[in-house]
């Protein structure tokens, strides 16, 4: 585990190595159980105490593994997304910029489209009111032909 955990980031293959031995430990400590159960019996009670301390120190390896691997996968993730965010490219305020890139391209002068965006925020109140003054006269035609 010491080795797994200074190795570099191509470490599958010692990882593939430890598995294969923590599982080789465990069906050794099957067998060693079997025969702990065909000990004498006042020697039966200390063998499998050691088997199951036994089984316990291999779990406690296993579940380092597995917190490597995890560790491992982590740290790959979030290479993969730093890479990602380093690749792509920001803009500031996308569209009100393609718009003056587009009146530029046009031709428009800065006049020209100041009216243009005060017109466009006028109109905007324009709208709500004919919602609002819509709204009312359906409520008033509601009201008076139920």
């Amino acid at each position: 585990m010491g080795r797994l955990e200074t190795s570099d980031k191509d470490s599958v293959h010692l990882e593939n190595e430890i598995q294969a031995r923590i599982d080789k430990v465990f069906s050794n400590l099957e067998r060693l159980e079997i025969l702990s159960s065909k000990e004498p019996p006042n020697k039966r009670q200390n063998a499998k105490l050691r088997v199951d301390q036994l089984k316990y120190d291999v779990q406690h390896l296993q579940t380092a593994l597995r917190n490597f691997q995890h560790r491992r996968y982590i740290r790959e993730q979030q290479e993969r997304q730093r890479e990602e965010l380093l690749a792509r490219t920001f803009t500031t305020n996308g569209t009100q910029k393609k718009i003056l890139d587009v009146a530029n391209t046009l031709g428009l002068s800065n006049t020209v489209m100041r009216l243009i965006e005060k017109r466009a925020f006028q109109d905007k109140y324009l709208m709500i009111g004919g919602m609002i003054v819509t709204c009312v006269i359906m409520f008033l035609v509601v009201q008076y032909l139920t």
